[in-house]
């Protein structure tokens, strides 16, 4: 796979978007790639995921226009709903995942970003969806998840402006958890996913999953939701032992994932 990377750091996985001379645009190869790393990423141990992008210039660039160019409306169609297809598997893995912004995320690249759960960006990161200055629009879910996350009004007039902005206006948005300098970006991404993974693994997955499943909801049915998954917790090993090590004021045993 020489378009993705993957290493795993203790119980992080790293994964890099590996076309740095094309500033990690999306194409075609990169977007298959993705999606079979992503397969074997949902069955592993890992309790916490990084995407990053290789080089010091971008996280993704955004999708290679050359590619898209000469699409007809059904090559336009299908191509949106294989790509929206592998976004929406990376937006359900079950471990939570991380966007390590290092530089540009326009398009394509910050529907990415928009899709993993926690961003943090550098201060040279840049964001945008700049698709109506191309005469078309977010085509990957990126108008509906940045309603999401920052409003319909500032939303609306990000993509009309098709505006691109750094990472202090993002964290301004609530778009990115937060900023750090460049060269401290992926030491503090750890940081974050070692914050994480101390925590059970079942817990961590189960607050994911009620969070995007919730979203659309009543109140009503969402705090069921609650009491569903809540319930669920109390089967788990890693519960018994948490619990019983609080109460008799020890350390717990490290979390199983049981």
């Amino acid at each position: 796979m020489g378009n993705i990377l993957y290493e795993q750091r203790e119980l992080t996985g790293i994964l890099t978007l590996n076309r740095p001379e094309a500033l990690n645009a999306l194409n075609n190869a990169i977007m298959r790639e993705l999606s079979e790393a992503l397969d074997k990423i949902a069955s592993s141990d890992i309790r916490c995921l990084i995407i990053t992008g290789a080089g010091k210039k971008a996280f993704i660039a955004g999708a290679d226009v050359a590619e898209m160019q000469n699409y007809s409306p059904e090559d336009a169609a299908a191509s949106s709903r294989k790509d929206s297809a592998v976004l929406e598997k990376l937006e359900n893995l079950p471990m939570p995942v991380i966007a390590a912004v290092n530089g540009y995320a326009l398009g394509g690249g910050c529907e990415l970003a928009l899709a993993c759960d926690l961003r943090i960006a550098a201060e040279n990161a840049r964001f945008g969806l700049p698709e109506a200055s191309l005469g078309i629009f977010p085509g990957l879910g990126g108008v509906q998840r940045l309603m999401r996350l920052i409003g319909i009004t500032k939303a609306k007039e990000l993509l009309f402006a098709a505006r691109q902005f750094d990472a202090q206006e993002a964290l301004k948005l609530g778009l990115v958890n937060a900023v750090v300098p460049a060269e401290k970006l992926m030491e503090a991404s750890l940081e974050t996913a070692g914050a994480i993974s101390k925590n059970a693994p079942l817990a961590v997955r189960v607050i994911k999953m009620m969070a995007n499943r919730s979203i659309g909801l009543s109140l009503k049915e969402a705090v069921g939701l609650e009491q569903e998954y809540f319930a669920i917790c109390f089967s788990s090993a890693d519960q018994k032992e948490a619990m019983a090590a609080f109460m008799e004021k020890r350390k717990p045993a490290p979390f199983c994932g049981r």
